[in-house]
């Protein structure tokens, strides 16, 4: 199965090691993650769970890659949420970061998924956009 790819970037007026921190703080994840809680649960291990109880699913991930504060590459292991997804942090304008996150999936449920994908791109994209703006006013207005 090809994998699907979405992404957003939103630029945010704090410094990257700032935003990388608190990306990469999985228990804050619920203040700026549309309806997900997280938490690490080994060295390189983390499980964010998405909805409201019960209903929802639990994506495990197994961190890749870690280079703060610019870059965290994750592996969705879990049963609905497979593949990659990278977040990465760049410094921008005025001392401030553009954060840049970037899914590659598989699709859940095969052929189905994948024929799905075109409309529920949007609306993940959406979401991810959304996050990243509650995640970017969780963060100091003026760097420095």
């Amino acid at each position: 199965m090809r994998p699907v790819y979405v992404g957003a970037a939103v630029e945010m007026a704090a410094p990257p090691q700032e935003v990388f921190a608190l990306i990469t703080d999985w228990p804050r994840h619920r203040e700026w993650m549309f309806m997900t809680s997280a938490r690490q649960v080994g060295e390189r291990r983390v499980e964010a769970y998405t909805g409201v109880r019960p209903v929802g699913f639990l994506d495990t991930m197994t961190i890749l890659v870690w280079e703060p504060p610019s870059h965290v590459l994750m592996e969705h292991t879990g049963r609905l949420v497979r593949g990659r997804g990278a977040i990465r942090v760049r410094p921008w304008r005025g001392g401030g970061s553009r954060v840049i996150w970037a899914e590659e999936l598989l699709p859940p449920l095969g052929a189905a998924g994948r024929a799905l994908w075109p409309a529920a791109r949007p609306i993940v994209a959406g979401l991810a956009r959304c996050s990243l703006r509650r995640l970017a006013r969780l963060l100091p207005a003026d760097p420095g």
